[in-house]
């Protein structure tokens, strides 16, 4: 009886472990999944409010869509702008080190975006941040010296404390960029993702002179949150008429206006 006993105290004591080590062993995957969604989900991404570039949520209604929206009409320091009388400063300081990833195509409704796997940062200034995504506006969101371009690519990076820093590009009409085929190739139905082995890098998309503009702002996008590291390139990339006009059948106009710069200063730097 001492024996069925002690079994018995033993076997429920089993029991608790495994109930424990289950519960301990969901929490890890849980904990996994969380931190795996908050690497991937686009910077970007669309917010669960509507909004769009035409009709009655239009960019000069964002801020009174939501109150989340606010500051994309109460924000002083918001994007894009038109770059000119820039104060030249240092050096270009601004490193990019890129390595390869699957290719992965969103077509999140409002723009065409490619998600970035881990691996890849900018260094600025001496800080470093990671390469999450990158996606495209048409025309151009920024000016430079009061002149848009036909297209603009956003390298959109994150680093350790949470702040972003965006990579601007300009994309006139001109040769066709093999890396931006591959991509209008690989572009799925709107609200769709298509994922691939074929290994890409967006180092292809960077011009060979790496001066830049930089300027403190936001998103373009809402919630049009502040405190944006922006880093416009001066010299732009080329991109075929053709690859511009199949951009613009998807989303003929996805470009945020200029906003005012409020004394903010911009920099140059050689």
């Amino acid at each position: 009886m001492r024996f069925i006993v002690i079994k018995t105290r033993l076997f429920n004591k089993f029991n608790r472990f495994n109930r424990i080590s289950i519960k301990f062993l969901l929490l890890l995957l849980a904990i996994a999944v969380i931190s795996l969604l908050l690497r991937t989900t686009p910077v970007f991404a669309a917010n669960s409010l509507h909004w769009s570039y035409g009709g009655v949520e239009n960019p000069t209604q964002w801020g009174k869509l939501s109150n989340d929206f606010a500051t994309c009409e109460l924000g002083r320091d918001q994007s894009p702008i038109n770059i000119k009388n820039a104060m030249v400063d240092s050096l270009a300081k601004i490193k990019f080190d890129y390595q390869p990833t699957p290719l992965s195509v969103i077509n999140n409704g409002h723009t065409i975006q490619v998600n970035y796997g881990q691996g890849s940062t900018v260094a600025i200034d001496g800080e470093k941040y990671d390469l999450m995504q990158f996606h495209f506006h048409t025309p151009s969101e920024h000016e430079i010296n009061n002149e848009a371009a036909a297209m603009e690519l956003h390298l959109v990076h994150r680093n350790a404390a949470g702040k972003l820093a965006v990579v601007g590009v300009m994309l006139n009409k001109g040769k066709s960029n093999p890396l931006i085929a591959e991509i209008w190739k690989n572009i799925p139905d709107a609200g769709e993702t298509n994922a691939s082995d074929r290994l890409i890098n967006a180092a292809s998309l960077l011009p060979n002179k790496k001066a830049y503009f930089s300027y403190e702002g936001s998103l373009t996008t809402p919630p049009c949150s502040e405190d944006v590291k922006w880093n416009v390139l001066s010299e732009p990339i080329t991109i075929s008429e053709d690859q511009i006009t199949t951009f613009q059948k998807l989303y003929q106009v996805n470009a945020r206006p200029i906003q005012p710069i409020n004394g903010r200063i911009v920099k140059l730097h050689n």
